[in-house]
């Protein structure tokens, strides 16, 4: 945990941003939570499709997790790539960062490319913290997506 809180104290908004998804693709719902602040709001593709308040972050989890047992999906992970915007004014920070989610549906791999995931951030005791974010969905490799779309 020092390691995440020392990470989110530079001044690079990624830095929260990379623990959180840390924290996703470990399933540490702690780690995710501690890289967000509160109030936080999230806004995805699944529903109930908003989540906020000071539990958004852990009820989106357990959300996404039963969602998942569902339809059979498993093995979750993330790979950020090179952020499009990082737009830091002050304690406020917008970031726009594509990424690749990969999870299996049943035992067959599913990839999603060209998603989006669209953070605002704040300082918080000097610390960058997630304050709401977004997924934009991307195309899949394996047909429709697992989530209900395609």
């Amino acid at each position: 945990m020092l390691a995440c809180l020392n990470n989110m104290t530079t001044n690079d908004p990624m830095a929260a941003i990379r623990e959180y998804i840390d924290g996703f693709n470990n399933g540490d719902q702690r780690a995710q939570a501690a890289a967000c602040a509160d109030p936080m709001q999230i806004l995805d593709g699944m529903s109930p499709h908003v989540w906020q308040g000071p539990t958004a972050a852990q009820d989106w989890w357990n959300d996404a997790l039963a969602e998942g047992e569902h339809l059979g999906v498993s093995d979750y992970h993330i790979d950020l790539g090179e952020p499009r915007h990082v737009d830091v004014t002050g304690d406020f920070a917008y970031v726009a960062v594509p990424v690749t989610f990969s999870y299996n549906v049943k035992g067959t791999p599913v990839t999603q490319t060209g998603a989006l995931f669209t953070v605002a951030l704040r300082k918080v005791d000097g610390d960058w913290r997630l304050t709401a974010w977004t997924w934009t969905k991307g195309t899949f490799a394996q047909g429709a997506d697992a989530f209900g779309g395609d």
